[in-house]
């Protein structure tokens, strides 16, 4: 997480969606070492990037 963000500065919706990612991270982690969760980072990534936007305006 970026961090000038607190859990406070993302809506609802996005703590869910953050939240939901991070689990399916977990799962695929359990999966080996070799499994790639790149994609989800990215997906948190934009949520994060979307609520640092909001949070200068």
């Amino acid at each position: 997480m970026a961090d000038d963000l607190k859990f406070s500065d993302f809506t609802g919706g996005e703590r869910v969606r953050i939240a939901v990612l991070v689990a399916r991270m977990a799962k695929r982690g359990a999966g080996g070492d070799g499994v790639d969760i790149s994609d989800l980072q990215r997906r948190v990534e934009r949520i994060e990037r979307q609520a640092a936007r909001r949070k200068k305006k």
